[in-house]
């Protein structure tokens, strides 16, 4: 029986960042504040762990999204915007990034865990080589250090497909997909792993689909995190996932119950 043998952590709104907020606020800040169309959170987060670039694209392409960009331009959106908005993307993210590289509670300790049981982590990401050339050494000062690390830069493509885990694969020579677990916070993610033929799990809490701060998830009352909970668990599993955990501290039970 092939066991779990590597575990594939997204980064941001996964290991960092709880609730996935610097990438949000950059792309608020491109759409509504740079291009003005009004964006909402949801229309924002929805593409999230894409390739960024791809990412703007599909919030472009949403109906209402488009309607307002015919609104106010009088035309249909091109490359030229996408490139346009690309470029003031990095420049928000970059400035504001290195203040996202807080491991999510329950992290450093999991991650310990699966490294005692032998498990090697990999990691996959929306984020270019150059964004996480400023996130991974802040998160290492913090305590979160991965054995492989994969951005989309020089793949084929990036999330939904499959690549960056069949490198991860690779680099880290794993010789199953069976031997896999994908683990991320955003429909993306999950469909990452599905398209890899891996076991793919959704983690909950701090994830870009409940999209709350630590601070505004402490404060919700029980009944209004559970309600939270649900819609995320749904839509999880919805695009795929094979489980979807409260918070990353169930990891190492349900690979054990995968192994099993």
């Amino acid at each position: 029986m092939k066991k779990i043998s590597c575990v594939i952590m997204d980064w941001a709104g996964t290991a960092v960042d709880f609730g996935c907020f610097a990438p949000l606020n950059a792309f608020l800040k491109v759409f509504s504040e740079e291009k003005g169309i009004d964006i909402t959170y949801r229309q924002a987060r929805e593409p999230m762990g894409l390739l960024k670039i791809d990412h703007i694209k599909a919030i472009l392409n949403m109906p209402e999204v488009n309607e307002k960009f015919r609104a106010r331009y009088g035309r249909d959106w091109n490359m030229e915007d996408v490139n346009e908005m690309y470029v003031s993307f990095e420049k928000h993210l970059f400035a504001s990034l290195s203040n996202f590289t807080t491991p999510i509670p329950g992290v450093l300790d999991t991650i310990k865990e699966l490294r005692e049981s032998g498990i090697k982590i990999g990691s996959t990401t929306g984020y270019t080589q150059a964004m996480m050339d400023v996130v991974r050494p802040g998160a290492a000062a913090k305590g979160y250090v991965v054995d492989n690390l994969v951005t989309p830069d020089n793949l084929p493509a990036g999330r939904p497909a499959p690549y960056m885990i069949y490198k991860n694969m690779i680099d880290l020579a794993i010789p199953s997909v069976d031997n896999v677990v994908k683990v991320g916070d955003t429909i993306a993610d999950i469909k990452e792993g599905v398209n890899a033929k891996v076991w793919s799990i959704g983690i909950i809490t701090g994830s870009n689909e409940m999209g709350i701060t630590e601070e505004e998830y402490n404060r919700r009352t029980p009944d209004e995190l559970a309600a939270l909970k649900q819609e995320v668990r749904e839509r999880m599993m919805v695009a795929g996932a094979h489980f979807v955990l409260d918070n990353i501290t169930e990891l190492p039970a349900c690979i054990e119950k995968i192994n099993r």
